[in-house]
This record gives C-alpha cells, sequence and structure tokens, in this order.
C-alpha cells in the first residue's frame, strides 16, 4: 500500500465528536478522554476529515499514551507511526520522564517505539488515577513504558 502523508495536528475543540467516533470504530475507550483534548493529537486529511489519533494524559510523575487509532481504511500506511512519533515528541516537549500505555491487542506494535512491558505495579501514582486504569481498561491489559 503506498504511504498517506496526512498532516499532525493539535485536535481542536471541535474535533471531539469526530475523535469519539473513531475511536468507536475502533473499540477503544472514550472515558476521561474530554479532559485531555489539549493533549490530543490527530491526523488530517487535506479534506479536513480526522483519520488518526492520539493522546497523551499528562501527569505530574508521567504521561499516559493512549486513543491511538487510525481509520480502518487507513491502516498500514505509516499514520500510526506518524501519531506515535509525534505524541512521543510532544511528551519531550513537555519534559515528560515517561510515557506509559495499557493495550490489550496492540502488544507487539509499540515496542518499535522503545515501549518495554513492566508489571502493573511499576506505573506511579499519578498515572495509575486514569480512567484507563481505574476503569476503561481491563486489569488483564499489557502495561508498557517508555523512558524519555
Amino acid at each position: 500500500m503506498t504511504r498517506q502523508q496526512a498532516r499532525i495536528e493539535a485536535a481542536q475543540s471541535g474535533d471531539a465528536a469526530a475523535i469519539f467516533a473513531l475511536l468507536e470504530q475502533q473499540h477503544l475507550p472514550l472515558a476521561g478522554l474530554r479532559d485531555h483534548l489539549a493533549t490530543t493529537l490527530v491526523a488530517r486529511t487535506d479534506g479536513g476529515q480526522i483519520v488518526g489519533s492520539a493522546a497523551l494524559e499528562i501527569y505530574p510523575d508521567g504521561a499516559l499514551l493512549r486513543s491511538v487509532a487510525i481509520a480502518a481504511d487507513r491502516q498500514h500506511r505509516g499514520l500510526g507511526r506518524q501519531l506515535t512519533e509525534s505524541a512521543i515528541a510532544l511528551a519531550r516537549d513537555r519534559r515528560v520522564r515517561a510515557i506509559y500505555l495499557l493495550t490489550t491487542t496492540a502488544e507487539q506494535y509499540f515496542p518499535r517505539f522503545g515501549f518495554e512491558h513492566i508489571a502493573r505495579a511499576e506505573v506511579p501514582p499519578g498515572v495509575q488515577t486514569s480512567v484507563e486504569f481505574t476503569s476503561a481498561c481491563p486489569s488483564s491489559a499489557t502495561v508498557m513504558r517508555k523512558t524519555l
């Protein structure tokens, strides 16, 4: 497939409905995301359509990468890579020391970006207050960390 170049940019307040629709299509949790739209990135086509997302929840002791999703008809074209790399860059810009994530389906994807499997107990307390940790993701989800 050809690589699709999309603009990776900060989500705008009017993008919430399109982001939520994308996450629902990909069976990802919506809970708590509205509180983190200011640190959500989107992949936008030239026509303005949102075809991907990645969000960071930033806490004093780390960040949670969540809501990495690509529209089904746009997958395998490099957008996930672009969004993940942009989210990592945003975390660096915000001087975050480590990024954590929970996944039930993508534990093979994230190691290419430097994420490694860790025990749930190794996640700092602030990050553990996230809705993803407290209720949105099952306790069986894989936990990963990337130290910056």
